[in-house]
């Protein structure tokens, strides 16, 4: 046996010491069957509203309740799974040491399935919370705190055990842990039993934005931080801004939620307060983007010709879009026009679905080959799960933000209620329409997922 053959045997014992690639496999198939039934509950309450919903009549699949397993199922069942996957994958190549314990990864997987999928029959049948993002039945959050602080202790261990500097990736992906574990207890436990009224409320908004920062924009980022510059072949173009944007996170974010709830009792300081974090955190995250498209400037075909680089930039424009977004709307000015418009409603799935879902697929098309040991099936169905999202996502928002204004023009001309929602009507046929899309190109990605599974393994 050569010299050669002996060091090659020997990277890829340590390589798959390191990684155990079957669980972040699982984990994304456990992330796809959610995403599936996330989508699908949205088109079914999207038909409520052009008045064709199929079920009629039936309690269980009242809109109502079907909304809840909508984002809850995006939430906790797609993007955690995602989130999850792709750490077992990062963050033992970032630190050189495997997790905890793969029994542990193995027991959380199977926990938080358990979690999810009780969740969404709890929603079901009428136990849900009345707190959004915060529906989860009471008797699933003490298991939901738990397999938090399980998944904490068995990423931060191997982080704890490394030597010498530490990537930007893994300050991201520490404070999600302890941020993400704090967040939970706050909007799930102290609304519930230790406060009420405006207080609750404030809370609550707290909770519902934190969700977002504090929970999928670490992780989010600092698997960007990761991947990007192992695609492009090119480090980050500044470690500097790389820190501005993490501590500009840090600072901000945690004092924006209380926008959800601008003129309400919940004093003006913390409204006046949570308006100016919210802008600041744009010129935050216009650093942030500056940093990546610095990166690659000079060789923009990469992002044409590399289906998963591409999928990362277009998840970043729609974020820079939707805090630019958001800087707006959380003025006192512009509530007065969106405030329960649809507005919110294509803000929320520009964020939901244009950011962190597209990263995530970015992640999966990266990643299947290398788990699957064999290239994509079909170089066309990827594609066309690209472009259904993205042009299925642009409409969407597109369509729900007009209306949004047209919306809360009508109601500030004092107009019938009935006239807002008669104008409504072909938005929201566009709106299905364009989640249709979406669907499809899901649908093309799990046929493509299906056809490659089934190839003979590539020859080493």
């Amino acid at each position: 046996m050569t010299t050669a053959t002996i060091a090659t045997d020997h990277k890829i014992a340590v390589h798959t010491e390191l990684v155990d690639e079957s669980i972040v496999k699982w984990y994304f198939y456990a992330a796809l069957l959610f995403l599936t039934t996330s989508m699908l509950a949205g088109i079914l309450v999207s038909l409520q509203l052009i008045q064709h919903n199929p079920f009629t009549g039936i309690e269980i699949f009242s809109p109502g309740r079907w909304r809840m397993v909508h984002t809850n199922a995006v939430a906790y069942g797609f993007l955690a799974n995602g989130f999850l996957g792709c750490l077992h994958w990062a963050i033992p190549r970032l630190t050189l040491h495997p997790v905890l314990d793969k029994r542990l990864s193995w027991f959380i997987y199977a926990a938080w399935q358990f979690v999810v999928g009780a969740t969404a029959v709890g929603i079901l049948f009428g136990e849900a919370q009345g707190l959004e993002w915060g529906e989860t039945p009471v008797w699933i959050d003490p298991l939901a705190q738990v397999g938090l602080l399980l998944v904490a202790i068995n990423f931060m261990t191997p982080i704890a055990r490394m030597k010498g500097p530490m990537y930007v990736s893994l300050w991201y992906f520490l404070a999600a842990f302890i941020w993400t574990f704090l967040t939970y207890a706050m909007g799930n436990f102290i609304p519930e039993y230790f406060v009420s009224g405006t207080s609750a409320g404030a809370v609550g908004g707290l909770f519902i934005h934190d969700l977002v920062g504090l929970f999928v924009t670490p992780l989010g980022w600092g698997l960007m931080y990761y991947f990007v510059p192992i695609l492009i072949k090119k480090p980050i173009w500044s470690h500097g801004l790389s820190l501005v944007g993490f501590w500009g996170l840090a600072f901000f974010y945690p004092l924006q939620g209380i926008h959800h709830f601008l003129y309400t009792p919940i004093p003006m300081f913390l409204q006046y307060g949570a308006v100016v974090s919210t802008i600041a955190v744009e010129l935050v995250v216009t650093t942030v983007i500056i940093n990546f498209f610095g990166s690659i400037w000079g060789n923009w075909s990469i992002v044409r010709t590399n289906l998963p680089v591409r999928y990362f930039y277009t998840g970043m424009v729609f974020y820079f879009l939707t805090c630019l977004q958001c800087s707006f709307q959380v003025t006192l000015t512009f509530q007065k026009i969106i405030h329960f418009s649809d507005w919110v409603v294509g803000h929320a799935h520009m964020v939901m679905f244009g950011v962190f879902s597209m990263w995530i697929m970015g992640m999966m098309t990266y990643l299947f080959p290398r788990l699957l040991k064999r290239e994509w099936a079909s170089q066309n169905l990827i594609e066309w799960h690209y472009w259904l999202s993205t042009v299925g996502l642009a409409v969407m928002a597109a369509d729900l933000i007009l209306l949004g204004l047209f919306q809360g023009w009508s109601w500030a001309a004092l107009e019938p209620w009935d006239a807002s929602t008669d104008f409504s009507f072909p938005f929201w046929v566009l709106r299905t329409i364009a989640g249709l899309a979406m669907f499809g190109g899901l649908l093309a990605l799990l046929t493509n997922i299906w056809k490659t599974v089934k190839l003979a393994p590539a020859k080493a």
